[in-house]
């Protein structure tokens, strides 16, 4: 009997499987990726970074000094070898810096320093930090150069005069090629304060780690001058005993600057 209602054709489309739902690489979902963000911290933050340096010092002198003494050998023996042993010296700063923050992360998360840590630049992020060297040692020559030209030519000048005023444009060529030099060296420090920490804990690629770092230290030019001038104040000490003091120093320092990098960017 009809009824009078139309059958509906039969959509099998409807019924075929959908397609798979792609697996989820991993669980948890990982985090972003460091972007290099950083905060301002306060002035008194600097005493503070000081006294986590001398805390990861004390858990094993008998290591850093050891330490210390391997890399004051080996830039001395940098130093023998004219221009080139010093443009090694650059390259090799970056790598050896991250093998001290290594250990001083390892200290901080209670794990077992050891002598040979201060090499693990050489076994992490290698390429990277080598970059960093490089371009370190770039912009260092540059500094350089300038100020060879500017205190050279001046002090040409200023003896072929050969009189009295001749002496003072020579000394003040001098005094300007200097003054020249530090000026121009602060935005390199700062570039290069917390590279090697990017780069070791972050991953972060060498030029982005540097701008990252310059822009950091700049955020926080004041705490920065508390930091110099309390730093200048403790070298003069560790210089007295023959500079035996730089033995404890260095690591302190060095835990110093990790401390700041945990502080301003976000904890490793």
């Amino acid at each position: 009997m009809n009824s009078g209602v139309v059958a509906q054709p039969f959509d099998l489309e409807f019924f075929l499987p959908m397609e798979p739902i792609p697996p989820v690489e991993s669980f948890p979902i990982p985090a972003p990726r460091f972007n290099g963000a950083s905060r301002s911290v306060e002035a008194g933050n600097a005493l503070d970074w000081l006294r986590q340096g001398w805390a990861i010092f004390i858990v094993n002198p008998g290591a850093w000094i050891a330490m210390m003494v391997i890399l004051i050998v080996i830039y001395l023996a940098l130093s023998i070898v004219p221009l080139i042993g010093h443009l090694a010296a650059f390259v090799l700063t970056p790598l050896l810096a991250a093998g001290m923050l290594l250990a001083c992360q390892k200290v901080a998360h209670e794990k077992t320093l050891e002598i040979s840590d201060l090499f693990a630049g050489f076994q992490r992020s290698t390429g990277a930090l080598a970059t960093l060297g490089v371009l370190y040692m770039l912009a260092m020559l540059i500094v350089g150069l300038l100020v060879f030209l500017l205190a050279g030519g001046g002090l040409a000048g200023g003896l072929m005069m050969a009189n009295p005023v001749g002496v003072g444009v020579a000394l003040s060529s001098i005094f300007m090629a200097g003054l020249l030099g530090m000026l121009l060296s602060v935005p390199i420090v700062m570039a290069i304060w917390f590279a090697p920490a990017l780069v070791l804990f972050n991953q972060m690629p060498a030029v982005d780690a540097l701008k990252a770092s310059f822009n950091a230290c700049l955020r926080n030019v004041v705490v920065f001058l508390v930091y110099g001038l309390i730093s200048m104040v403790l070298c003069f000490f560790a210089a007295l005993p023959a500079g035996l003091g730089f033995l404890v120093l260095g690591p302190v320092l060095a835990g110093s600057v990790y401390a700041s990098y945990r502080d301003i960017f976000i904890a490793d």
